[in-house]
């Protein structure tokens, strides 16, 4: 997490906005960073909209003003020792937060934004915005444990080392300056083909491949931990599937943090399914860090 640079909050007055703008006032003061909240809408582009009769100016622009202006008062309330600033840009929400990715050590969103439907587990700006953005983004979503962080615990989905050595250090650095466990979990399978074999030789392809996901989360550790050695860390292989595995254990963690694999090309979805799930069911908030190849 680079230090000079502010922690980006997109905003839009949803009560999920309130609730990761709350998050993202403690998360900046843990890390002493500057916090910007950004307000996007296209407001021009649409034709037959109201002025306000106050100000003569878009009807959606006073409503964006009034968005920033309010979210940062309440930034200010809940931590005044948090730098703070607001821009309201002209762009879908979307392009306009992928743009802050590269100008922000951190982008942080709510599970839900304005207008969108209550069914939705996760909106469709925050879903598209993990999946590509430059910089970690998180989630704020879960229970009142998990958002409060009085679990006291950080978990780590431990992926293969080429993907997941950024999200490693972002986890490491978190707990350290949480002053909390770190669980690292890296969950493993026996292909199916071997467990139809008989009962001696299936036992031995769990033990290979049980040591195999022993051996590539300490190789996924191995730089992290040596630079943050008062992190305490809990590692864990577990056989299932990784994205149940990890949506299990989140109810006791106050955050989970997967990697994510980035492609030059910016097209498309870029999230494996174990990401994909955490972001619609896991009950703490999530951290998605890409590691680009």
């Amino acid at each position: 997490m680079r230090l000079d640079l502010p922690l980006v909050v997109g905003v839009d007055g949803s009560d999920g906005c309130l609730v990761a703008l709350d998050w993202a006032v403690d998360e900046a003061a843990r890390h002493g960073l500057s916090l910007r909240l950004v307000y996007a809408s296209l407001w021009e582009r649409y034709e037959g909209i109201t002025p306000s009769l106050s100000t003569g100016r878009p009807s959606e622009q006073v409503m964006a003003d009034h968005i920033v202006a309010s979210a940062a008062q309440r930034a200010r309330r809940r931590n005044p020792d948090v730098k703070v600033s607001t821009d309201v840009l002209p762009a879908e929400a979307e392009d306009a937060l992928l743009r802050e990715s590269n100008n922000a050590c951190a982008l942080v969103t709510g599970s839900r934004g304005r207008g969108e439907l209550k069914g939705l587990l996760l909106g469709s700006v925050g879903l598209a915005v993990a999946a590509r953005a430059h910089c970690p983004v998180i989630v704020v979503r879960g229970d009142k444990a998990g958002l409060a962080g009085t679990h006291e615990r950080i978990l780590l989905g431990a992926g293969d080392p080429a993907v997941g050595g950024e999200a490693a250090w972002f986890a490491l650095r978190e707990a350290e300056v949480r002053g909390c466990t770190l669980d690292v979990v890296r969950a493993w399978r026996c292909p199916a083909h071997e467990t139809a074999d008989v009962a001696a030789l299936a036992e031995t392809g769990a033990r290979y491949h049980e040591k195999r996901a022993r051996a590539q989360a300490d190789e996924l550790l191995r730089g992290p931990v040596a630079d943050h050695p008062d992190v305490r860390v809990r590692r864990t292989t577990v056989e299932g599937p990784a994205r149940k595995v990890l949506v299990d254990r989140s109810a006791a963690a106050d955050l989970v943090i997967v990697g994510a694999r980035r492609r030059q090309d910016p097209f498309g979805l870029q999230l494996g399914r174990v990401a994909h799930t955490l972001l619609h069911h896991a009950q703490c908030p999530v951290a998605v860090v890409p590691q680009h190849v």
